[in-house]
């Protein structure tokens, strides 16, 4: 008979043996202790790295290629001939023959492009539209109840616009998708570069009406741009998206605002009957052109092609649209073609000594191995920095730099092309080999989106241009973002656990927490409540002063300078007011304040500033990348080595002076105003600086929805002060 202890003895023994086995933690809680141990290292390393990447991006730049292989472009032979440039410059003669200077031959334009629209057998409309208010009101931040509101109180002929729609059914489609071309004007003031735009449209239109291989519907938009070419367009596509039945957003008599000539009698009976009030409607757009013919008057060796593609909040459309249109100027009509460029980059001495220096790497390494060489010549690299800043800079101002910004709020891809002859446009024997390029290249774009079984997708959303046939995709650019993001939860897990940064204790250089008594005693306090208490505040106020310009605009006679002035007034004095209710913000709750809590107080409150930021940041980057890029650029570094000014006393003279050197001076650059202040500088001089720059700087990002002006209330900024809290604790 077995003994019931015996059987009870090897559980218990199995049970103990396996307590006293020490199990080592999983890999990914090992390097977390690796990484938060070596937290300075790690930050310094990420942080240098981080802009090393973006100094190297424009040698990680590829060429451009077509990804979708059903756009063709240039497959087929152009149709545009010698005889549409004689109907493009026969309509321009008929707009400069108009009299201009009143409210009635104003009118007279849209009545001549609905004539020649009817001349070419296609279906005509007149749309009406109403100037936008362009007022910050924080309730219609990213609506358009302003807009609405004031189209319906307002229906006077004096003060709206008029559009002229024509539309080309495709005789071998079925209606479901359409091109839209887009040719704005300024009715108000007529110039010869604006008559010479509408010409180039309609010989385009007159062309694409007559041709037998349109498989998508043509809408040509003749844009009045009298209250700003974006109104226009944008009033049109919010009517064709959204059509309303109750009242006449989109409809106008237009031919009670014109003027009846005699002459005119025969030709306007055979308009009306062809021309109708009713918003006509086509398909899905497939894609957007809007080109325009400009006079820089600059002598240049070709004809000058500049494409604008930046849309609101960051928005791009698909690579492939920008690539057949560089693809088809260069190749197939000879253009020169032009991005944006920050022209102040162009001849910056320590941007040629980079790319110098990268550029002797290279070699060296091509003589080690020549699948080594990886480099550009040091002129290509400054040119292609340049254009890399202004791609960033107007992605990340998230303001569109066209027309086409309203098509790309409905996810329609769509650029603006700016066509520039090589000489004046007052020399009319060069109008003809002007104007036969830009139809032939408008025709090929055509020709190849008409091509599409589908919208563009194969190519880039995301990307930023180094010049107008080299790109940096998302895969590569992010890193860079990546890496300086990445130090912030490691510093912030790093100051809140209590474990040291630095490589030694000496000299009181980092607060003395790393014990496991004090350790306990930081994270066991309620010391973080009060750190978020602070940061709570800080961003309660930045709330407030984001609402603060709605109040400001209220006030009558006010300028520029006295708007930044009531601001910055109005800013600090509620943060006076937030820091009085909530506690001074230096102060400590409770009867005692043991030493070390003191000492430990500014580094959780760096721990939950530092955390915050990484939000901040890492939401930012889902609405606009490039305005994330370029604030973690400033916004890292700060939160990264700020450090009160009574503690750098305790060190060595030199890391003290070096120390607080870095603080200030991310401090100032930290700054938005005084960055701005310092850009204007370097680049215009002290000549055209203003106190009320960065008030209208804000103004153009309110009163276009830009994200972007979110982000710098509600983010930059209150991390900014709480860095100067930081730098101002006591100890």
């Amino acid at each position: 008979m077995e003994n019931p202890s015996n059987t009870n003895e090897n559980p218990n023994s199995t049970t103990s043996s396996s307590s006293t086995e020490k199990r080592k933690p999983r890999l990914i809680v090992r390097l977390g202790i690796f990484l938060i141990s070596h937290s300075t290292i790690v930050s310094l390393l990420c942080c240098v790295a981080g802009f090393l990447s973006l100094l190297i991006l424009p040698i990680l730049a590829k060429n451009t290629y077509i990804s979708e292989n059903a756009l063709m472009p240039g497959s087929a032979n152009p149709m545009f001939s010698g005889q549409d440039v004689l109907e493009a410059n026969k309509m321009v003669k008929e707009i400069l023959g108009l009299g201009f200077g009143s409210e009635e031959s104003r009118m007279e334009i849209p009545r001549l492009i609905a004539r020649h629209i009817v001349d070419s057998g296609a279906e005509v409309y007149y749309h009406k539209f109403h100037s936008e208010i362009n007022q910050f009101h924080p309730l219609n931040f990213f609506s358009d109840i302003a807009y609405t509101e004031f189209i319906h109180d307002n229906n006077s002929c004096s003060s709206t616009g008029v559009n002229t729609v024509g539309i080309i059914r495709a005789p071998r489609g079925d209606g479901k998708e359409a091109i839209v071309l887009v040719t704005p004007y300024n009715s108000g003031k007529i110039e010869l570069s604006d008559a010479l735009s509408l010409g180039l449209g309609y010989s385009i239109f007159s062309l694409l009406s007559k041709v037998t291989w349109l498989a998508k519907d043509i809408v040509w938009l003749a844009a009045e741009s009298r209250y700003g070419e974006y109104a226009s367009v944008s009033a049109w596509l919010r009517d064709y998206h959204n059509p309303v039945f109750f009242r006449s957003s989109g409809k106008l008599q237009v031919d009670t605002c014109l003027v009846d000539h005699v002459h005119h009698e025969r030709q306007d009976s055979q308009v009306r009957g062809r021309t109708s009030d009713v918003f006509r409607r086509s398909g899905t757009m497939a894609a957007a052109l809007v080109f325009k013919i400009v006079d820089k008057q600059e002598e240049a060796e070709k004809d000058t092609l500049s494409i604008h593609a930046e849309a609101s909040n960051g928005q791009m459309p698909n690579l492939d649209l920008i690539n057949i249109v560089h693809y088809l100027a260069v190749h197939r009509q000879g253009l020169r073609v032009k991005v944006e460029t920050a022209f102040s980059l162009l001849h910056s001495a320590w941007l040629r000594v980079v790319g110098e220096m990268l550029e002797w790497v290279s070699i060296m390494a091509g003589n080690l191995n020549p699948q080594w060489r990886f480099g550009i010549p040091a002129a290509d690299y400054v040119e292609g920095t340049a254009t890399l800043a202004s791609s960033m800079y107007y992605q990340a101002l998230g303001v569109p730099t066209g027309s086409h910004g309203a098509f790309r709020d409905y996810q329609i891809d769509a650029i603006t092309l700016e066509i520039s002859p090589k000489i004046s446009l007052k020399n009319e024997i060069a109008h003809s080999t002007f104007l036969l390029r830009g139809g032939r290249l408008i025709e090929g774009v055509v020709r190849s989106v008409n091509n599409l079984l589908e919208k563009f997708h194969q190519s880039f959303f995301l990307y930023f241009l180094t010049s107008p046939n080299k790109f940096v995709s998302v895969g590569v650019y992010m890193i860079g973002f990546a890496l300086l993001v990445s130090p912030l939860p490691v510093l912030a897990a790093a100051l809140y656990s209590g474990i040291k940064l630095g490589n030694t204790d000496k000299g009181n250089q980092t607060p003395s927490i790393n014990s496991h008594s004090n350790m306990g005693l930081a994270v066991r306090s309620w010391r973080w409540l009060h750190a978020a208490k602070v940061v709570f505040v800080i961003h309660l106020w930045g709330v407030i002063v984001l609402l603060l310009p709605h109040l400001i605009n209220q006030l009558p006679q006010r300028t520029s300078e006295t708007s930044m002035l009531t601001w910055t007034v109005l800013s600090i004095f509620i943060l006076v007011i937030l820091y009085q209710i909530s506690g001074a913000p230096h102060s400590h709750s409770g009867n005692v304040t043991p030493t070390q809590y003191q000492s430990a107080d500014w580094v959780i409150l760096k721990a939950v500033t530092v955390a915050s930021a990484a939000i901040g940041l890492g939401l930012m980057s889902i609405i606009n990348f490039a305005a994330a890029q370029i604030g973690a650029m400033f916004l890292v570094p700060m939160c990264l080595i700020v450090h009160p000014l009574k503690h750098m006393g305790q060190m060595k003279v030199l890391k003290a002076v070096l120390l607080l050197t870095c603080n200030l001076a991310l401090a100032i650059l930290g700054f938005p105003p005084a960055t701005l202040f310092i850009l204007k500088v370097s680049s215009e001089g002290l000549g055209g600086l203003s106190l009320g720059d960065f008030w209208d700087w804000m103004e153009s990002l309110w009163a276009w929805n830009s994200a972007t002006y979110l982000y710098l209330v509600l983010v930059h900024l209150p991390c900014w002060v709480l860095c100067i809290h930081i730098l101002l604790h006591p100890l």
